[in-house]
């Protein structure tokens, strides 16, 4: 369904843009094809507060799609435990997850990932900042804005070509040194570990059984199993 309506005062315009509705529940402002344009979206109050929707090289992502509970929840609440316990441990800089926006002018992107760390020393040297909130209060911000130092990102049965072709290659035009993709929606599942080649990203490969991450400064395995709930528990392990 496409209507046309007066764009939101928040946009700071007053032409007439047409707006798509998926699902009833997400409209889109097709006037917002810049990035600028879609930051401004992102920040103002009717943007929505549930599912995922991402800016990828000129084009407006939308996911509304319900999370697996096992094979995408339970799977990254054990990466990202497993990762923050390591950054907390060395004090490297910061993990988060999803709902937390990385944004990269130079690369068009402004993306949700579901793990995103930036390291202390990418702060420190100005490849990626804090954004403060709009209210100015101290120690308050809202987004990342530059190059990740890593992101991981876990396939859906909704996103495998973005989450496999078209995220990978803005990923590395936006700076970001390592990229992870796990897959377990089906055994056995997939867990790949990708470094930042000269054009595009490259598979790591396994040695010894487990894979290594330059940016965590350590090798990992990823191993599963299925549980009494009728699902799979997962362990990411430190080798």
């Amino acid at each position: 369904m496409i209507e046309s309506r007066p764009a939101p005062t928040n946009f700071g315009r007053s032409d007439v843009v047409a707006t798509v509705i998926f699902e009833d529940r997400v409209e889109v402002p097709l006037g917002s094809v810049r990035l600028e344009d879609f930051s401004l979206w992102a920040a103002s109050p009717i943007f929505p507060r549930s599912g995922r929707i991402d800016y990828v090289s000129g084009t407006i992502e939308v996911d509304m799609s319900p999370e697996d509970i096992f094979c995408h929840g339970v799977l990254k609440a054990e990466v990202a435990a497993v990762l923050q316990r390591r950054v907390k441990k060395h004090a490297t800089g910061l993990l988060l997850i999803d709902s937390t926006r990385v944004v990269c002018p130079r690369a068009e992107l402004s993306v949700e990932p579901d793990v995103v760390f930036v390291s202390r020393d990418a702060i420190d040297r100005g490849r990626a900042r804090l954004v403060p909130k709009s209210s100015g209060e101290p120690g308050r911000f809202v987004e990342i804005e530059g190059a990740a130092d890593l992101i991981v990102e876990i396939v859906s049965d909704t996103s495998v070509v973005k989450d496999t072709q078209r995220l990978p290659g803005a990923y590395h035009a936006a700076g970001v040194r390592e990229l992870w993709l796990l897959d377990a929606r089906r055994a056995p599942v997939s867990f790949v570990i990708h470094r930042r080649g000269e054009t595009a990203f490259e598979p790591v490969g396994e040695e010894r059984g487990a894979q290594r991450s330059d940016v965590m400064g350590c090798s990992y395995r990823l191993e599963s199993r299925g549980n009494d709930f009728g699902g799979q528990d997962f362990d990411l392990i430190e080798v």
